[in-house]
């Protein structure tokens, strides 16, 4: 059988990124005896060796920190790569400072894999001169060199408003600014002997900062970090407490120093999040940085971006002076303004302004609509004045560290028997095909449990039912899932994806989208939503977004609901495929709540 170019260079990726043969056959239906003749005849093997092995860690790692979200085997699988990568760049630096550099800036995007290496770097570490977390005898100086290298431009400036008391930034999505802040945060620690601390919606991104954290040390000094949610390193200027908190620890009212606020607009309840920060910032000297992309101006976090508490308190003291929002000049540079924060945005452009050069800005507008392209890149919030959907009612739905036990995902069968449901919404003309996998109620008024979600860019229809296949099985073959209802959007592209799924299931379900039809889906979605039936992973940022994209829209008779500001009803592809599948229950009231919608 011939193979397309473009089949051959999927499996020579994946095996650079050291994924098993067996792995590579089951994902890309190519054999095993043919990817073997391609790994021999086109000498694979050796492109992972010496000199391509730092890039082998680097393409590894793209493939994590470009998630949306971070499971716990994702966390453990960063922080045994920051580890390894750390080493491997300690024990290159010694023959090339310029390596160094290159590293620093790929790591930003990237890192390591080569787990066999992990064993020897801890080896390495512990014959060591120094003790873990032991930076005693380093000098600011010192510190300030290895920070510095490899750094952005506008990393750089970032470092030069650290004193500042209150920083706020909005920020453009994968730019760097978790892996800046941590950076960040460990320096002021060493230079200082300040605490830092860390507060996130979930236990997971807070994570995410001490793996970054640990691979610092290992690459600038040579030294291991040891600790879990509160670390406490030894410095010339005294120990300093590194603490690692999420809004829904029990410990978080405790520490104090300075605070970072790791995507504040997507955070529920955010004058609990900012009573917090304040708490643990609460001495002058310390400082609190919020950053975040955007969300809604509905959302808390707003008013202290836009200054509407400090109006508040200006009308009680006219002694104040009058607050003007700075201009998108003095936002691209950074503002102090007269409420005492520093405001600045960080678009894309911004950004690879700055030297961030890993980007394709022509892509990420061909994979997303203007309005989605404009809030994850460019700043912009969600306009959800006429949303069908409520941020606070979504952001409700969202778990904080959901754990459901009866849920594995690393096994052959993550939730064994039990039934689950799937939605797909196809790939239009700018938008991405999704597929999510639900695990629907026990009992009747029960919730909804989102356990998967599988965003695909630029598949053909063949392949995007192959991954709907192995999710379902076969008449003869067991399948990820024990699927009991697929629904599939056979308007336009969609229609080829269901006649092939109707090849191996049979009873997948078409929806051929009509006003009606649409408006009864969003009427279940709001039912589920609104009496808080729905759960997902709080990481899960893009859902919330994908609802509020979904607009009512009049047809001049009617009321419909459309998800961009063209015509084609592309856009919001999670929420469509998430509706795809509630829609199996029927449009009903459950339960003692009274389900309230608003049309128009």
């Amino acid at each position: 059988m011939k193979y397309s170019d473009e089949t051959i260079e999927t499996c020579r990726k994946l095996f650079l990124r050291r994924a098993k043969v067996s792995d590579i056959e089951r994902e890309t239906k190519v054999p095993r005896r043919t990817l073997y003749s391609w790994i021999e005849k086109n000498n694979w093997g050796e492109l992972v060796q010496v000199d391509e092995v730092m890039e082998a860690y680097n393409r590894a790692l793209v493939t994590l920190l470009a998630k949306k979200e971070f499971t716990e085997a994702d966390l453990n699988a960063i922080d045994r790569l920051q580890v390894s990568r750390g080493r491997e760049v300690k024990l290159r630096s010694q023959g090339s400072e310029g390596l160094i550099m290159a590293g620093a800036h790929k790591s930003q995007q990237e890192a390591p894999l080569k787990p066999e290496n992990i064993a020897a770097g801890k080896q390495r570490a512990r014959k060591g001169k120094r003790a873990k977390n032991d930076f005693r005898g380093i000098s600011p100086d010192e510190v300030e060199k290895k920070f510095l290298k490899g750094l952005f431009g506008y990393q750089i400036q970032a470092w030069k408003t650290r004193h500042k008391r209150v920083r706020f930034t909005l920020k453009s999505r994968q730019i760097g600014w978790t892996f800046y802040s941590a950076r960040e945060a460990l320096a002021k620690a060493l230079m200082t002997g300040t605490n830092q601390a860390f507060l996130s919606a979930s236990k997971a991104q807070s994570a995410l900062f001490k793996n970054y954290i640990v691979s610092f040390a290992l690459e600038w000094f040579d030294i291991e970090v040891k600790g879990s949610t509160h670390i406490v390193i030894r410095t010339d200027h005294g120990d300093a407490n590194l603490y690692f908190l999420s809004t829904n620890s029990a410990t978080a009212q405790g520490p104090s120093g300075d605070v970072y606020i790791d995507e504040c607009f997507w955070i529920r309840d955010f004058t609990k999040l900012k009573n917090l920060a304040g708490a643990i910032a609460t001495q002058d000297h310390y400082t609190k940085t919020y950053f975040s992309t955007p969300s809604t101006k509905s959302h808390g976090a707003y008013q202290l971006w836009a200054g509407g508490e400090y109006k508040k308190n200006q009308e009680k003291r006219p002694d104040l002076p009058q607050f003007k929002m700075p201009t998108a000049k003095q936002l691209k540079k950074g503002h102090d303004c007269v409420d005492g924060i520093f405001r600045q945005i960080i678009t894309i452009h911004d950004a690879m302004g700055g030297g961030a050069t890993f980007f394709n800005i022509k892509n990420l507008e061909l994979e997303n609509d203007p309005d989605t392209f404009a809030q994850l890149y460019e700043c912009k919030f969600i306009d959800d004045t006429n949303s069908a959907f409520v941020l606070d009612e979504l952001l409700a739905c969202a778990l904080k560290d959901s754990r459901w036990p009866d849920f594995k995902p690393g096994e052959p069968r993550p939730l064994s028997n039990r039934p689950v449901w799937i939605g797909y919404d196809p790939a239009r003309s700018r938008d991405s095909a999704a597929i999510v996998v639900i695990a629907p109620p026990e009992k009747p008024g029960g919730k909804f449990r989102i356990l998967e979600k599988i965003i695909m860019h630029k598949q053909n229809w063949a392949y995007q039912a192959e991954v709907i296949k192995a999710l379902t099985g076969t008449p003869d073959t067991q399948g990820k899932y024990n699927v009991e209802f697929v629904g599939i959007d056979t308007t336009g592209p969609g229609n080829g994806v269901f006649e092939r799924v109707q090849e191996f299931f049979p009873a997948a379900h078409g929806i051929h989208y009509t006003t009606e039809i649409k408006t009864r889906l969003v009427l279940k979605a709001q039912e589920v939503i609104g009496q808080g039936r729905l759960e997902f992973d709080e990481t899960h940022t893009d859902i919330p977004a994908a609802f509020l994209a979904i607009r009512r829209q009049s047809t001049g008779t009617s009321i419909t609901f459309v998800a961009s500001r063209d015509t084609t009803g592309g856009h919001a592809d999670v929420a469509w495929a998430i509706m795809h599948a509630l829609m199996h229950e029927g449009l009903k009231t459950t339960g003692s709540n009274k389900t309230t919608v608003v049309i128009g």
